[in-house]
């Protein structure tokens, strides 16, 4: 365990907060264990939490990574954003996890070693499997200490998500933190069985969902884009300051519903499209052909919207998704919106990756 003072000026009110038997105090910085499920071989296993309790009063948020194992996008975000100097300056409480399947992770799989599924786990049992254990010390020890939390994802393996932020949007806390955030797609929705952000939900904590890029891939732009969204709701809670100065946020737009396209038939995919890519009905998506090249079937674009998610291995069976495409009541307005975000987020020098938001 390691301790760092926080430099901001002391006020009353912050309380402190226990995790693991840790007690964090106003004006701390510690990293703490969260002992989970041996390994075999009889090593210990332990979930790495950082807490950053800020000296003046604010809320309290989580921010969650790698509760699939393979998605590692969330592990950078939170990396970065535990060195923003400006966490000097926090009021409340920001709770950093930025692996919490500690057992998926290390095997580079989404999945536990009893093949179980974390983020249909929750809230998990003190005595069930080791997914159960596992979301039930996260359920307790991190969810119960929030107000808020942000819960990171990219895409399955072999599939890359366009920024996005999913959430229960018919709340309007909820609405208003997933438009503080300010990527270019949000979607209202509905919470699985045994996810976090179902749980969460549940006790009454509006949590956020970021989707950015691929499994076991980092993507600079899902990256940028999350670092800046994660502290753009920091600011709109109060536990930031607010920027000076900077341009004008983009005006994200809600998706009226979004769909998979999926293989016609199984084959060989060349892919004529691309993510953030605004596309028509009935345009073409994608080729499926035989090895030969002696038959090709063309898979068209079954409504007008943008490409939000898509499949990039060149291999497909019938009925496989390749394609996901969102709706939305204007989709040159959505178009706009995309590319705008993906200007403003791609970097145009080497990247820095200490740079300060």
């Amino acid at each position: 365990m390691q301790e760092q003072p926080i430099t901001n000026t002391s006020a009353p009110g912050q309380k402190a907060i226990e995790i693991g038997g840790v007690e964090v105090r106003p004006g701390e910085r510690v990293c703490i264990d969260l002992p989970v499920a041996d390994l075999y071989t009889h090593a210990s296993l332990n979930m790495p939490v950082q807490v950053v309790n800020g000296r003046r009063r604010g809320p309290t948020l989580f921010v969650s990574a790698a509760i699939h194992g393979d998605e590692l996008n969330g592990v950078e975000i939170i990396r970065r954003l535990l060195r923003q100097k400006v966490l000097a300056r926090l009021r409340g409480c920001l709770i950093a996890v930025p692996i919490v399947n500690v057992h998926g992770f290390l095997d580079q799989s989404r999945y536990l070693p009893d093949r179980r599924d974390l983020n249909r786990s929750f809230p998990g049992s003190a005595k069930g499997s080791v997914a159960a254990r596992l979301a039930h010390t996260f359920s307790v020890q991190i969810v119960a200490q929030a107000d808020y939390g942000i819960d990171i994802h990219t895409g399955a393996l072999h599939r890359s998500n366009l920024p996005q932020i999913r959430g229960c949007l018919d709340d309007p806390e909820t609405l208003r933190l997933a438009r503080a955030f300010n990527v270019p797609v949000l979607i209202n929705a509905a919470v699985r069985d045994g996810s976090l952000r179902g749980h969460a939900a549940a006790q009454g904590i509006p949590t956020l969902l970021y989707e950015a890029g691929e499994a076991l891939r980092f993507d600079e732009v899902g990256i940028r884009g999350g670092l800046r969204g994660v502290m753009n709701v920091m600011r709109e809670l109060g536990m930031l300051p607010a920027k000076k100065t900077g341009k004008s946020p983009i005006e994200p737009l809600l998706a009226k519903s979004s769909s998979w396209v999926r293989a016609s038939v199984s084959g060989i995919v060349r892919s004529k499209s691309k993510l953030g890519q605004r596309v028509s009905k009935d345009q073409p998506l994608v080729v499926i052909s035989d090895p030969f090249g002696e038959t090709e079937h063309t898979v068209a674009a079954p409504h007008a919207g943008i490409i939000i998610g898509k499949s990039n291995l060149p291999l497909a069976h019938e009925g496989d998704a390749l394609v996901h495409i969102a709706r939305f009541d204007s989709v040159a307005l959505a178009s706009d919106t995309v590319e705008e975000f993906q200007t403003e987020i791609l970097p145009t020098r080497p990247v820095d990756f200490e740079e300060s938001l």
